[in-house]
């Protein structure tokens, strides 16, 4: 098996288990992770971590804030840019959400933690 068929099995196998611990509110999770690990990110940052088009993240943020989950301000630096941020209640359904994907891996194992950890590191140098 060549790397990028791997790398597709791998997506599909990590999107199988996040999805099942998400329902049927997967991008949801994933913004909201997103917003909350890179907060000092810009939206089209964001945008271009997550891969997806600028209208669907445009509705599922319209959403998260509908749902008070996440909550937009103008960025101090560039008065340009919008900030997301998530609110209390975001904070804890991300935990939540967090906590039931963090059953299905073995958080002392090291040998996956170092797998996790250097293919992070690859993916972001290619994003």
């Amino acid at each position: 098996m060549k790397n990028y068929e791997k790398i597709i099995e791998i997506e599909a196998l990590l999107e199988n288990i996040t999805k099942h611990c998400a329902g049927n509110n997967l991008l949801k999770m994933k913004i909201l992770y997103f917003i909350e690990e890179y907060e000092n990110l810009s939206v089209g940052m964001i945008i271009d971590k997550l891969g997806i088009k600028k209208s669907n993240f445009a509705l599922m943020t319209r959403e998260l804030e509908k749902e008070k989950l996440i909550y937009s301000k103008q960025g101090e630096i560039d008065k340009r840019c919008r900030m997301l941020f998530l609110t209390e209640k975001g904070k804890k359904v991300l935990s939540e959400y967090l906590l039931q994907v963090g059953k299905n891996f073995d958080e002392d194992d090291m040998e996956v933690s170092k797998a996790i950890e250097t293919l992070n590191v690859f993916l972001n140098k290619k994003i």
